[in-house]
């Protein structure tokens, strides 16, 4: 894959494709910069070699121009990280665009408005993506986040420019190998922690490290189909029969990492803050009960798994950690991956968030901007975006 060291940007004018896709209040203010921080080294690599910056990103999924999905906070807040006026463009593509773009000077920045206020940019139109790449001289792809998405800014542009012309940035670069190491040359033993809510949604993530793991260790949800495929009761918890046949063929298997499932839960009589909470000793989820958390034996096992482990990744919380009757399960996981001696990659997504609320987001070796992308990294799939920079 072509790096940024690879790439002469100076006087040029460059496209780099961001991950601003970042949470904002009813207020429009924004409630989590890490994506915006993410991208900094980056940027300031190529202002520091006299590049002329035209940002790319969208913003969450606005029906037409809709204003309350603007990109003017990003830009106001990446404008005060960068200590730079960074100018927002009043559409994506255009001719007023089109002289925004050309009168840039060296290490000036300017945002586009939301990528997806063109209905062109998700279904990789053709035009599209001549007008985003007629902007620029150079193409950069720092949005890991948006990796497995082949879009007009993500994978149309960089086909559009000459190879010579196209690169990864910092961040995705960091992303592909880390991801990359843990999966083909990990410190043994590798075990994967996942949770999340269906076992379907993740089938080829626990097939990809059936092969390459010692050990697979399954919370949240997720371990209620694997639970009843043995026969236990789950009472009301998330629990669909696709998800029980798909674990029930899981645990079939005789080759491949051993499947851990939790030994003890707590429950709620619902699913809600002031649930009431009945913690089990065992995995029989009574009738009117919802399984919420793992339970301390479980944790107490995940943390002796995890604490021996050569690379640990994590991907999904143990429960319903935003609840704080049910948070503990997820915290002890986090607290132990954060204290590992060895390799830690977290996926993004809900690991990310807890792992932020914890306040254990810098002690981890590597934690991943993307969610949905880092998991069919994991599968497999083909990811055309990355593709296009080698």
């Amino acid at each position: 894959m072509r790096t940024l060291d690879d790439l002469d940007v100076a006087h040029c004018r460059v496209l780099v494709r961001v991950d601003f896709n970042v949470p904002l209040d009813d207020d429009g203010q924004i409630t989590d910069d890490t994506r915006i921080r993410a991208a900094l080294p980056t940027l300031q690599r190529l202002r520091e070699q006299d590049a002329r910056l035209i940002l790319a990103a969208h913003l969450g999924r606005p029906k037409d121009r809709d204003p309350e999905l603007s990109l003017r906070p990003v830009a106001d807040r990446l404008g005060e990280l960068l200590g730079v006026p960074v100018t927002l463009a009043d559409d994506v593509v255009g001719p007023d665009v089109r002289v925004a773009a050309d009168g840039l000077r060296d290490g000036e920045v300017l945002m586009l408005e939301n990528l997806r206020y063109e209905a062109g940019e998700t279904d990789n139109d053709p035009d599209l993506v001549a007008e985003l790449a007629g902007l620029a001289d150079r193409y950069v792809n720092d949005a890991f986040g948006a990796a497995h998405r082949a879009h007009a800014s993500t994978e149309g542009v960089a086909r559009a420019l000459p190879a010579e012309a196209r690169a990864a940035g910092l961040l995705l670069q960091r992303e592909v190998e880390a991801l990359e190491s843990a999966l083909r040359d990990p410190a043994q033993p590798l075990v994967a922690v996942l949770g999340g809510a269906k076992v379907t949604d993740k089938l080829g993530v626990i097939t990809a490290f059936r092969s390459v793991a010692e050990t697979i260790l399954i919370g949240g949800a997720m371990c209620f189909p694997f639970l009843r495929a043995q026969g236990h009761e789950v009472g009301d918890s998330l629990c669909e029969d696709e998800d029980v046949e798909a674990a029930r063929k899981l645990l079939a298997e005789e080759e491949g990492a051993q499947i851990v499932l939790p030994e003890d839960l707590v429950t709620g009589d619902r699913f809600a803050a002031d649930a009431e909470v009945q913690p089990v000793d065992g995995v029989d989820v009574p009738d009117g009960w919802m399984g919420l958390d793992v339970g301390e034996r479980t944790t107490r096992r995940y943390g002796e798994l995890i604490a021996g482990a050569g690379t640990v990744f994590w991907n999904g919380p143990m429960g319903a950690f935003e609840l704080e009757p049910f948070a503990a399960g997820t915290r002890a996981v986090a607290e132990a991956v954060a204290a590992a001696p060895g390799t830690t990659v977290v996926g993004g997504g809900d690991s990310a968030a807890a792992l932020t609320a914890f306040g254990l987001e810098d002690q981890v070796t590597h934690l991943s901007t993307g969610g949905g992308a880092t998991l069919e990294f994991i599968e497999g799939e083909p990811m055309e975006p990355i593709e296009a920079l080698r």
